[in-house]
């Protein structure tokens, strides 16, 4: 699949615990076809794997610490259930990429008890390198039996899958994921490649204690689609009110010079790490716009489970905490359908962003133009422009080369 192909993509991240009250595989899969409804490509599975016991955080502990790579865990049901999920997504036309969490496994992992070996140790005791993460141990990439045990699991769950969404992957050694891939693709040449990537705050405090984080430009080299979160890291400065919303813009321009020509990021307002959207814009209005803008960057879209009803809680990553689906907002989720079939239909591949004025941001793209209202800001900009608005079906046109701001979110088809 080419990057402009690429750069269409919705995928949707489903926490399979919370997904519904059950909490497992097959209470998910009469969901699929709601899920398929909304336009997206990919569903993207948080770890399916056991989970540690040995310092879990919460009752039912994190996905992310893992206590066999091979194996389902029994809470979500069997590996039958699993392979019944993945054909049923795939009758949809839906593929399904799975969580890959290299970096480190639970603290009562089975590799840690057979090969003691293959860990971070600080002073001969096996430990880890962000201390925060007391419920996993970290892996060590310097001993190649690793490697070859990693592969094979790869390798494994390539047979099933469509994509890995690999956890942290700057922390793993990139000349790992170089053979990785090109071993997996024996197996499954098709596979989507997604990484993880960090803030460069988190690299550059990495790299200064001595450990191994490699930047997004170094992950593109493998991945197919790497994390916006070198973009998130300016936007979160925004947002706390420490720099102008132009910082972020103005990074956008960066990425498009910093990256491989055909560069694809993962973009999000949300995700299981951070607060819903909808919390973060509390304002509907806001909300809207910057949901709108999102979907319209250059690049792949991310759809947290609940983000397209509008819901403001996020799930709990270590407790039962199902998705209160009943207080949707019905409204948004017919919004968020309309912006995945614009990204579809229309070309966004080589586009200009900029700011008409401070909190209105606009994309200029191949065939639409976006006009989004990101600060609810009154009044008018420069801006010649006619045509047919793709959100509301109404016809948008400036006066004298004066665009009057609307509230709503704009995205313009230009007519002659």
């Amino acid at each position: 699949m080419n990057s402009k192909e690429l750069r269409k993509l919705v995928i949707y991240e489903i926490f399979p615990r919370n997904h519904t009250e059950e909490g497992t595989l097959k209470a998910i899969i009469p969901d699929l076809r709601r899920i398929k409804s909304l336009g997206v490509d990919y569903i993207w599975l948080m770890p399916i794997y056991p989970i540690g016991k040995k310092g879990r955080k919460g009752n039912l502990g994190s996905p992310y610490s893992i206590r066999d790579y091979r194996s389902i865990n029994p809470e979500l049901g069997t590996f039958e259930d699993f392979e019944t999920f993945v054909k049923e997504a795939h009758r949809l036309g839906l593929k399904v990429m799975i969580d890959i969490v290299y970096n480190h496994t639970s603290n009562d992992s089975i590799l840690l008890k057979e090969h003691p070996e293959w860990f971070y140790k600080e002073d001969g005791k096996i430990s880890r390198k962000v201390k925060d993460w007391s419920d996993v141990s970290d892996l060590d990439y310097s001993n190649k039996e690793l490697w070859s045990y990693q592969i094979e699991t790869l390798k494994f769950w390539a047979k099933y899958v469509d994509g890995f969404r690999c956890d942290v992957a700057p922390l793993v050694p990139i000349e790992f994921w170089k053979k990785a891939k090109k071993e997996v693709n024996k197996v499954n040449p098709n596979l989507l490649w997604l990484a993880e990537t960090v803030h460069p705050s988190f690299v550059r405090w990495l790299r200064e204690r001595g450990f191994i984080a490699h930047s997004d430009v170094e992950m593109h080299q493998v991945f197919d689609i790497t994390y916006d979160y070198d973009g998130r890291e300016r936007l979160e400065s925004y947002l706390k009110g420490k720099s102008p919303l132009s910082s972020y813009i103005d990074y956008l321009y960066i990425q498009d010079t910093l990256y491989p020509e055909n560069y694809v990021k993962l973009r999000f307002l949300e995700n299981h790490d951070l607060p819903r959207a909808a919390k973060i814009f509390s304002d509907e209005l806001r909300l809207k716009n910057w949901t709108a803008f999102m979907f319209m960057l250059k690049g792949a879209m991310l759809i947290y489970t609940g983000q397209e009803y509008r819901l403001t809680k996020q799930p709990n990553l270590f407790e039962k905490d199902p998705i209160p689906w009943d207080e949707g907002d019905k409204r948004f989720l017919e919004f968020i359908k309309k912006l995945i079939k614009i990204k579809k239909l229309t070309s966004w591949d080589k586009q200009r962003v900029y700011l008409a004025k401070e909190g209105i941001a606009i994309i200029e793209g191949e065939e639409a133009v976006g006009i989004f209202n990101l600060e609810g800001k009154i009044g008018e900009i420069e801006l010649d422009i006619k045509g047919k608005d793709l959100l509301s079906g109404k016809t948008i046109k400036s006066k004298k080369g004066k665009f009057e701001l609307e509230f709503e979110p704009l995205i313009i088809k230009p007519q002659k």
